[in-house]
């Protein structure tokens, strides 16, 4: 009868030491949950010379994290992310400038994004006729 109550006590305790910290993280969670509210937002973007992103060659690549703060590689993260909400995440949407003036020369440059906006999947792809042209479009998504 002893042992029975000695294993049974034993059994208790241990049973509080090892479940009693996952009581503890069930109770946090509520307290953490806000953060899950973010749809993601995080992209890598690219640039290289050539017709295509098959075909080009890669100059650069940089990331950029729009939710649920503006981060990452990208050298102007913040009105990049300010531009893409204000599109609603649509790059074709990003227009030039009309007072620039770029010559005819071509010497394209490809531009990739993929990644995830607010929680969906995007791949977007475009090819400048040159630099000039890539530089003209009124945005600075594509200045980096």
């Amino acid at each position: 009868m002893r042992n029975t109550a000695r294993w049974a006590a034993t059994l208790a305790l241990t049973a509080t030491a090892v479940c009693g910290p996952l009581t503890g993280a069930a109770l946090a969670a509520p307290a953490t949950a806000p953060a899950s509210l973010y749809a993601p937002s995080a992209l890598v973007l690219t640039v290289g010379h050539g017709d295509s992103a098959a075909a080009a060659t890669p100059l650069r690549a940089v990331t950029l994290n729009c939710a649920p703060t503006a981060s990452g590689t990208h050298p102007a993260a913040v009105s990049a992310c300010a531009e893409l909400r204000g599109v609603a995440g649509d790059f074709a949407a990003l227009t030039a400038r009309d007072d620039v003036l770029c010559t005819k020369q071509y010497d394209p440059v490809v531009v990739t994004v993929d990644g995830v906006w607010e929680g969906k999947r995007v791949s977007y792809e475009r090819t400048f006729a040159n630099q000039c042209v890539k530089s003209s479009y009124l945005t600075s998504v594509f200045s980096f």
